[in-house]
């Protein structure tokens, strides 16, 4: 069966993006107004395919450190030291990616505007 869904180059997805981590009750948007800079991290993907700036941020979130990413069909996914996936971000749409960890905290992908 033929998929519809179409693999972003990773052109298409390098550059800056804010992660925010949330309980299932908080909306992303005022998780972000918060002062609360642990909660929220810029990171960048690399056009390499590898995570540069904010990459520690996000594998404080984590069970092993962030590495690098690649386009999946419906998402985003994270890698680690070893090239395994790590986490894996679904496209909910255009900019705008979720996880949610075992813990059950969520961590949502938003594409930052460039100004």
């Amino acid at each position: 069966m033929a998929s519809s869904l179409k693999l972003a180059d990773p052109s298409e997805l390098a550059g800056k993006w804010q992660a925010t981590l949330n309980t299932a009750q908080d909306a992303p948007e005022s998780q972000a107004l918060q002062d609360k800079p642990s909660n929220v991290c810029v990171i960048d993907f690399q056009l390499k395919q590898t995570l540069g700036d904010g990459a520690e941020c996000l594998s404080a979130w984590l069970d092993e450190p962030a590495v690098g990413w690649f386009p999946e069909p419906d998402g985003i996914s994270i890698t680690g030291k070893e090239g395994s996936r790590v986490v894996f971000f679904s496209r909910q749409h255009e900019g705008l990616y979720k996880s949610t960890l075992k813990s059950g905290l969520i961590i949502t992908l938003q594409r930052t505007v460039l100004k």
